[in-house]
């Protein structure tokens, strides 16, 4: 195996790791990776998009399995979705690579950003369905869940990001942890088909890096039982942050090298992991200090 190769393997690897413990961050995960690596944008999105719905259909047979999906909800993901990947996929394969590059780039980074915005505050937990009701996310408010659909299946087209858009949106809406999982992970099986539908009737069977959708999927398949072990002591906050700061630091070096910014990138590379840190210990400091406020109040109260 070339080096490449080993490369692509590690990236499959870490992008399911952190897959596996967030629920998300495949395909940003490995594009970071692979396009840094040199790798066409294209050859990327192809490789992540069929490694998902490889993966993807056996985590939809889980989820429906132990009832984590509301069928209505995945209909409203899927369609607009699908539509969407056609969308990103379509630019993908009629904009010239060198000059798509740093589109991809400053795609990644608003997607680091958003992960960095999710994973900066505590994760709180919403209220599960009570037994028997209709639909597990009828007290949801679940507007706009087609633009979210839309907007995250340009976006997987493009880079493979589907569930950094999405799910975070189901989350704030007050859809349930595993409903939003479930169904983000069940339709993106519908999506991740016709994005890598759409890319291999473009590029032709030639055109594709089947060594790459290969080692992508070993290191794919070798992080899936490990994950499913490692996920119960992951802190799924800090490891955010964490995979938010790779997709920072990796697209600041990325843009840094098709501009002409030589200090600035230095800049960028020392303020980055500051933010991040700061997003890590901001929510322990926060709890710390209502705690003395509640002493000192508690204190103040018995003393009058």
């Amino acid at each position: 195996m070339s080096k490449e190769l080993i490369f692509v393997a590690l990236a499959g690897f870490v992008a399911s790791m952190v897959d596996g413990a967030l629920g998300m961050g495949f395909g940003p995960t490995s594009s970071s990776i692979m396009l840094s690596m040199g790798i066409a944008p294209g050859a990327v999105s192809a490789s992540i998009n069929v490694a998902k719905v490889v993966t993807g259909v056996a985590a939809g047979v889980s989820h429906w399995r132990l009832g984590n999906i509301d069928k209505r909800l995945v209909a409203r993901l899927a369609i607009p979705g699908s539509i969407g990947a056609l969308i990103g996929t379509t630019v993908l394969a009629n904009v010239d690579a060198a000059k798509l590059r740093p589109f991809l780039a400053v795609l990644l980074l608003l997607v680091g950003v958003r992960i960095l915005i999710r994973f900066s505050s505590p994760i709180r937990t919403a209220a599960e369905p009570e037994q028997g009701a209709t639909s597990p996310v009828i007290d949801a408010d679940t507007r706009g869940t087609e633009v979210a659909g839309l907007a995250g299946g340009v976006t997987n087209g493009l880079v493979g990001a589907w569930g950094p858009v999405v799910t975070p949106f189901l989350l704030h809406r007050g859809v349930p942890p595993r409903y939003a999982i479930g169904c983000v992970n069940t339709a993106e099986v519908a999506v991740a088909f016709v994005a890598a539908g759409s890319l291999i009737s473009t590029m032709g069977k030639d055109g594709l890096r089947f060594d790459v959708i290969g080692a992508m999927l070993l290191g794919g398949v070798i992080a899936s039982p490990i994950a499913a072990y490692a996920v119960r002591f992951f802190r799924p906050r800090l490891l955010g942050l964490a995979v938010s700061g790779l997709l920072l630091i990796t697209q600041t070096r990325e843009l840094a090298g098709t501009t002409d910014l030589p200090g600035s990138r230095w800049i960028a590379y020392l303020t980055i992991p500051c933010i991040v840190i700061f997003a890590a210990v901001k929510p322990p400091l926060q709890r710390r200090r209502r705690q003395q406020q509640a002493l000192d109040a508690e204190a103040n109260a018995n003393a009058g």
